[in-house]
């Protein structure tokens, strides 16, 4: 049989994922299994990278007993996962310590110092992209001050999809998204990494790997690999981008022309417009977001983040479920949430203002403060529970509208995708807000499809990666939810509000920030 699958492997933060795509696009089956990881009480956050592999190559077995002759039918591995964090390698292939997360907050004070620097314009100007505790860079300047023997026992310094790349090939290797935002520069693909000199760790730099771009090379499944997953060494092995992009990529935001803007809706928000080259990329006086480079020539991928989007539903729904359980009725999520589109949609709208700060770390996109927190404007005792709920998607909506203006242009076009994708109350909101209209991602698994069609074009099964997303991404959309008028004026009178209420609140927030810092002062 000859060989007509190409596999994605999608390292998350929750689940490791492999699936199995035709060369068309079908998803054929995935395999899965959960992934784990160890909070500290320091604000560390970490995860065993020598589980990880066995995980993931734990899936690409199981995946061979879903699909028959899987073995031999494989055109390519794709490898994506989750971004930033720290994941070291000494000089023996082994790690140099446990991986440390994109939640991991221990370079807090680093970040927020640097954002305060002279250099911090500088940094901004060439990545792009804001700096925050997440990332490697200040991350590696932790390590310098606190841990100087896993820095010097390590040889190079990787992220998970690369980690698992090594352990797959036997390279040593970055993509250009996660090399470019942390240490580079967006306009040329290539090492910039000043930053690690302003931070005082400069000998970090001999850390950083080769740069390979994945829709160009490939390296072979080494022996060792094919012995621990069941497939055939010498299998082309292709480095995918960091997740958000790939998901990007797979859930419809490549456009030649930059119209298309797509949206994560899940437990964060992630907001992401396409800059057909560098001097269409938008950079905001905030100096947040990200700029990454993005799976075809010249184009670059910018994003700003909510650090809480459909947080913010549970939370509610939660706090609900709280008053039903103090008088003996049980109920879930789910159950809450069967029928709550059409209440929403009932209640009157622009009544109630909603800022979904709901998250303890603050908020990241489009402003950066560690102190922000939601709150409800103009509540009055008419209202009940489905007016908060109303107000808080539009919340929601007004969030992301606030991200996409501080990229530029809004969006004439968006793609939703996330769990609250499903929500038809949401994708109204959300179509209204940016008077856009909008087309849910029905595709489950977004994330390994990016990184698939990026091994699809690396092949020369399409010529071209427009070619790809349009038999790969485009039969995936639904249908198209339209602006509603009078709620595109609403949201054309709010948003302004909404902006200006944010911004008064800042020194409340660093207030109530100090008065939790320090109770009995």
């Amino acid at each position: 049989m000859s060989a007509d699958i190409i596999i994605g492997i999608d390292a998350g933060t929750s689940v490791i994922k492999s699936v199995a795509f035709s060369a068309a696009g079908e998803q054929l089956a995935v395999a899965a299994i959960p992934n784990s990881y160890v909070t500290l009480p320091n604000g560390g956050v970490e995860q065993d990278m020598a589980r990880t592999w066995r995980d993931a190559a734990q899936t690409l077995k199981d995946l061979a007993q879903k699909i028959d002759n899987l073995n031999s039918r494989v055109i390519a591995i794709a490898v994506t996962g989750q971004g930033d964090g720290m994941w070291l390698i000494d000089e023996k292939g082994e790690p140099a310590a446990p991986a440390w997360l994109w939640l991991d907050s221990r370079a807090a004070s680093i970040a927020e110092d640097f954002t305060r620097a002279s250099g911090y314009a500088a940094h901004y100007e060439r990545t792009g992209s804001g700096v925050n505790a997440c990332q490697q860079n200040v991350q590696l300047a932790w390590l310098k001050r606190h841990a100087p023997e896993i820095l010097a026992r390590a040889q190079s310094a990787h992220h998970c999809k690369d980690w698992l790349y090594f352990k797959l090939t036997g390279e040593r290797a970055c993509d250009p998204s996660e090399a470019n935002f942390t240490f580079g520069n967006y306009r040329n693909r290539a090492y910039a990494p000043q930053i690690l000199d302003e931070l005082g760790v400069p000998e970090a730099k001999r850390l950083l790997p080769p740069i390979v771009e994945g829709t160009e090379q490939s390296h072979g499944l080494s022996l060792a690999a094919a012995t621990a997953t069941g497939l055939a060494a010498g299998t082309p092995v292709i480095l995918g981008y960091v997740d958000v992009v790939c998901t990007a990529l797979g859930g419809g935001l490549f456009d030649r022309e930059g119209r298309v803007g797509c949206s994560i809706a899940g437990s964060t928000g992630m907001h992401m417009r396409l800059a057909p080259s560098a001097d269409q990329v938008r950079l905001n006086a905030e100096r947040t977001g990200y700029t990454m480079a993005f799976p075809v020539p010249g184009m670059l991928a910018q994003m700003q983040s909510n650090m809480a989007s459909t947080l913010n539903i549970d939370w509610l729904l939660d706090l609900a479920r709280d008053v039903l359980k103090a008088h003996g009725v049980e109920r879930n999520r789910k159950d809450l949430l069967a029928g709550l589109d059409d209440q929403v949609l009932e209640r009157p709208s622009g009544r109630l203002l909603y800022h979904p700060y709901i998250s303890q770390a603050g908020e990241r996109g489009p402003f950066l403060d560690a102190g922000a927190r939601a709150q409800f404007t103009g509540l009055d005792a008419s209202m009940g529970f489905a007016d908060l709920m109303r107000a808080v998607f539009e919340g929601l909506a007004l969030a992301a509208r606030d991200c996409y203006a501080a990229m530029g242009p809004l969006p004439r076009d968006l793609r939703l995708t996330g769990g609250a994708a499903r929500s038809k109350a949401l994708r109204l909101l959300f179509a209204s807000a940016l008077d856009a209209p909008v087309r849910s991602v029905q595709r489950e698994e977004a994330g390994a499809a990016g990184a698939a069609m990026m091994a699809a074009v690396q092949q020369k099964i399409y010529p071209n990666m427009a070619d790809c997303a349009a038999r790969w991404v485009d039969p995936a959309l639904g249908p198209e939810t339209r602006p509603d008028a009078a709620l595109v004026q609403m949201f054309d009178t709010m948003f302004p509000i909404y902006k200006e209420t944010r911004t008064g609140m800042r020194p409340v927030w660093r207030a109530l920030q100090t008065s939790r810092q320090n109770p009995h002062a």
